[in-house]
């Protein structure tokens, strides 16, 4: 019961967060796509980052073990159709599953519309699993098959690259951030 607790408060206090950063906003999230808003890319990413080089260390001191980490089997073909299609939806809606679920927290009109499509579209995949089996198993990685072992590099290398990576996108998405700045207020 306190895992279930845990969990709830965990999702609440995510949320609140989203709202507070304005990720709870349709407009907001699409800046995005507009090149105009990068504080979505930059948020994301830097949790990504900040938690690959935080398990690296603790794994290193010994405090965490890998294998103890549950890490679901990735299947290419379905991660890229299931990515390409959330990002149209994003890029059309406005939102993502989670901050939809913010902004119909908020009483956001577009987000309940959003959120009762993204409903409609689980039912209607469900629906059809047994037809999409094919698709949602292609290109199975095995367990050994994390990114520093498919490149043959060591693991605090692919750390340095996303960190370098995330460094260029804060740069990169000021760069795009000054000049549609610049644009509007000309």
């Amino acid at each position: 019961m306190i895992d279930v607790i845990l969990a709830i408060a965990l999702g609440f206090g995510f949320g609140f967060v989203l709202e507070r950063a304005g990720f709870g906003s349709g407009c907001k999230l699409t800046a995005q796509f507009r090149l105009t808003d990068w504080s979505v890319f930059k948020v994301m990413f830097t949790a990504i980052v900040l938690t690959a080089v935080g398990l690296y260390v603790l794994e290193q001191a010994g405090l965490v073990q890998a294998e103890g980490i549950y890490v679901p089997i990735p299947y290419l073909w379905a991660i890229a159709v299931g990515g390409a299609l959330i990002g149209a939806g994003f890029a059309v809606g406005g939102y993502c599953p989670g901050t939809s679920a913010v902004g119909l927290m908020t009483g956001r009109i577009d987000a309940i519309v959003f959120f009762v499509g993204l409903l409609i579209g689980t039912f209607l995949f469900a629906g059809f699993f047994p037809q999409l089996d094919a698709l949602t198993t292609a290109g199975e990685l095995t367990k050994g098959d994390r990114l520093p072992e498919l490149m043959g590099v060591p693991e605090w290398l692919v750390l340095v690259v996303m960190v370098a990576a995330a460094i260029g996108v804060y740069f990169l998405g000021g760069w795009f951030e000054r000049r549609a700045r610049a644009a509007g207020q000309s």
